[in-house]
């Protein structure tokens, strides 16, 4: 299986496993969207005992998260995205996130943080077994 974060493809000799794509940047980043709009969360919108939801795209699981914000009355300012891995070294693909994100949620790529932090060769990340990500989104109320 790839790797994908933030729905861009990166080289590296390891993916990672899921019930979705695995893709755990853009499950953070509906995670942040879903909880700010006070609307639930990725597992409640897509449970993983739901034969439908195994191996889903995760952009198409944001996509739809999106429009169920937007039909809440809100809309995305901007979010700020942290991954957390050892390896591999995120700095080159930060800007292909950022505008793989921004396209996803329809805002400009500067309104889309992306930080990677590494372990420190401590604890399951720090030992490559695990990446995780971390996200918030701040929405405005859309007003007519």
């Amino acid at each position: 299986m790839p790797l994908r974060l933030g729905g861009v493809d990166i080289p590296h000799d390891h993916g990672l496993v899921g019930h979705s794509d695995a893709d755990v940047l853009l499950h953070a980043v509906t995670d942040a969207l879903l909880g700010a709009a006070a609307l639930g969360d990725i597992g409640e919108m897509f449970p993983d005992n739901a034969p439908e939801n195994r191996g889903r795209d995760s952009a198409d699981m944001l996509r739809l998260a999106m429009q169920r914000v937007v039909a809440a009355g809100w809309r995305v300012v901007n979010v700020d995205c942290i991954v957390f891995a050892q390896l591999p070294k995120l700095s080159p693909h930060k800007e292909a996130i950022r505008r793989s994100i921004g396209a996803l949620l329809e805002v400009p790529p500067e309104c889309v943080g992306v930080k990677a932090k590494t372990g420190e060769h401590v604890g399951p990340v720090g030992r490559q077994e695990a990446m995780m990500a971390e996200c918030v989104a701040l929405l405005e109320r859309i007003t007519s």
